[in-house]
C-alpha cells in the first residue's frame, strides 16, 4: 500500500514539469504549421502546385481501388492559355461577389443558415477563394477542424495572391469530371481542344457540373446542366461578361 502511494506521490511531483513540456511541444508545433503553411502560401503565388490535396487523394483511391485502365486526369495551364469565358463563367456560377469580397461572402452565408432553418437542408456558401484553401490543402470531408483550416488558409490566400492568381489556380486543380481536375484536363478531355479555345457555351457546361463534378457531365447532359448552363450564360452577360474581373 506504502509503494502505491510513493508511486502516486512521485507521478504527482512530475506533472508540473510534463505539463510544461506537453505545452512547449505542443507552441513549438503550432509555430512551426504557422511558418511552414504561411511559407507554402506566399510560394504557390509565383510557384505552379505540382498537385492538391484532393488530386492526390484522388490518385491514392485509383490505385487501391483496382480500376483497370483508370486514371486521373491533370494538366497545369497558365492564364493566358485558359479563354476569356472560363473564368467568368466559374465565377458567374460559383461566386459573383468575388471581386469584392475578402475570402468570405456574409451575405451568401446568412442566406445559407436562413434557408437551413427553414427548410432544414444546408447547402453550401463556400466562395472561390474557400474552395482553394480546401481543393489544395485539405479533405473533402465536413469537420469543425476542417472548416477552422479553410477559414485559416482562405485568409492566408486572400493576403498573399491576388485575385487572378486566386482564379488561375482554382481553375487548375477543381475537379470537373470523374478523376478530371483542372481546365487543362477537363477541355480536352471533354471537347477534344486547347482551354484557350472553349466556347461561351463550353465553358458554361464545365461551369454548370461543378456542384457535383461526379454525377453531372458537360458532353452528355442532362436537362438539369442545361438548364444551369443557360442560366450560368445568362449570369455572364448580367455581370458584364470578363471585364466583370479585376484586371480585364
Amino acid at each position: 500500500m506504502f509503494e502505491h502511494l510513493s508511486m502516486v506521490a512521485t507521478m504527482a511531483s512530475m506533472l508540473p514539469g510534463l505539463f510544461r513540456i506537453i505545452v512547449f511541444a505542443l507552441l513549438k508545433s503550432f509555430v512551426i504549421f504557422l511558418i511552414a503553411s504561411l511559407s507554402a502560401v506566399v510560394c504557390l503565388r509565383w510557384v505552379t502546385p505540382p498537385t492538391s490535396s484532393f488530386i492526390l487523394q484522388s490518385r491514392v483511391a485509383v490505385f487501391f481501388a483496382g480500376e483497370r485502365g483508370a486514371k486521373v486526369y491533370h494538366q497545369w495551364v497558365t492564364w493566358p492559355d485558359i479563354s476569356p469565358n472560363m473564368p467568368i463563367a466559374v465565377v458567374a456560377a460559383e461566386d459573383q461577389r468575388f471581386p469584392e469580397h475578402r475570402g468570405f461572402d456574409l451575405g451568401a452565408i446568412s442566406d445559407a443558415i436562413r434557408e437551413q432553418q427553414a427548410e432544414g437542408r444546408l447547402r453550401g456558401a463556400s466562395t472561390i477563394s474557400q474552395q482553394v484553401a480546401k481543393n489544395l490543402f485539405l479533405w473533402p470531408r465536413r469537420s469543425w477542424l476542417r472548416k477552422g483550416l479553410e477559414a485559416y488558409f482562405t485568409v492566408l490566400i486572400e493576403l498573399s495572391w491576388p485575385k487572378l492568381r486566386i482564379l488561375e489556380v482554382y481553375l487548375n486543380i477543381i475537379q470537373f469530371g470523374d478523376h478530371t481536375f483542372g481546365i487543362g484536363a477537363a477541355s480536352r478531355r471533354f471537347f477534344r481542344k486547347s482551354p484557350s479555345r472553349l466556347t461561351e457555351h463550353e465553358a458554361a457546361l464545365l461551369a454548370a457540373v461543378l456542384p457535383s463534378p461526379g454525377r453531372m457531365h458537360p458532353v452528355r447532359p442532362s436537362a438539369y446542366v442545361l438548364q444551369r448552363a443557360s442560366w450560368v450564360q445568362g449570369q455572364v452577360k448580367a455581370l458584364g461578361g470578363s471585364r466583370y474581373l479585376p484586371g480585364h
